[in-house]
């Protein structure tokens, strides 16, 4: 099969993005990546949005929209993700008031019900993981693994962030091919564990076992692999000139 395309989580460049958004497009279409998903849309109209994005020669992956977005506005996030011709919208995060076993049981529900709202109009919802969803269990199953489990793939597919499951004590190869078929995007984010916990860094500087996960991912059903970088030590847009570097050196040249 031929190499992924590959994408940027535009949360790495945050701070870029608030200064000066088509900008920051423009400088990532030229370092070489292929697609975006998104993470706010910088108060950038959805149909200016697309003609930049097909200007640039990008894709629209999808988006990370956050619970308050899906229960107040979902419609509106619907709408804009049509335009600019996006697949995919991700719930990205839980905060630690949200992530009891009992809050756990009320997403069940919730998820369902937007995977439908979604699925309707033809976008498919995913859910994108932390570390967390492995420290809790219900009925004996890690979260992560039971919120698949009870609703079903054509409501929510996983959006599988490997460097924070490998951090969460699981083989990253074995979850990868564990959820075959059901992963169309998979963040790649290499870290490193200190003192503190986890630096996030450039692909190449940390711990993960990259080619053997890109290895992995090209026969479990993934689309698209997607560059994220929580926290940069140096300037964000060098570091992720410096990812997509080490993708093409390593993997896209190869």
């Amino acid at each position: 099969m031929g190499k992924f395309p590959i994408g940027l989580q535009l949360y790495t460049l945050r701070d870029a993005t608030s200064e000066d958004f088509e900008g920051t497009l423009r400088k990532v279409a030229a370092l070489g990546y292929e697609g975006v998903e998104f993470a706010g849309y910088g108060d950038i109209e959805a149909e200016k949005m697309r003609d930049l994005l097909e200007e640039l020669g990008l894709k629209a992956i999808g988006s990370h929209v956050g619970l308050h977005l899906l229960e107040e506005r979902i419609d509106e996030e619907i709408a804009y993700l049509k335009t600019i011709g996006a697949k995919y919208a991700s719930i990205p995060w839980l905060n630690e008031d949200q992530r009891s076993a009992e809050a756990w049981a009320t997403h069940f529900v919730k998820f369902e019900e937007y995977g439908k709202r979604f699925r309707d109009a033809g976008i498919q919802l995913l859910y994108h993981n932390h570390d967390f969803e492995f420290e809790v269990s219900i009925d004996g199953q890690f979260v992560f693994d039971a919120l698949y489990e009870r609703i079903g793939s054509d409501l929510l597919k996983v959006e599988m962030d490997i460097g924070w499951v490998q951090y969460a004590g699981q083989d990253p190869l074995e979850y990868i091919a564990k959820y075959a078929g059901k992963l169309p995007l998979l963040h790649l984010k290499d870290y490193r564990k200190t003192e503190q916990g986890i630096d996030t860094v450039e692909l190449g500087r940390g711990e993960l076992p990259l080619l053997p996960i890109i290895d992995k991912a090209s026969v479990s059903g993934v689309e698209w692999i997607i560059v994220e970088q929580d926290n940069c030590a140096n300037p964000p847009l060098e570091a992720v000139a410096e990812s997509i570097q080490w993708l093409k050196d390593n993997y896209l040249n190869k």
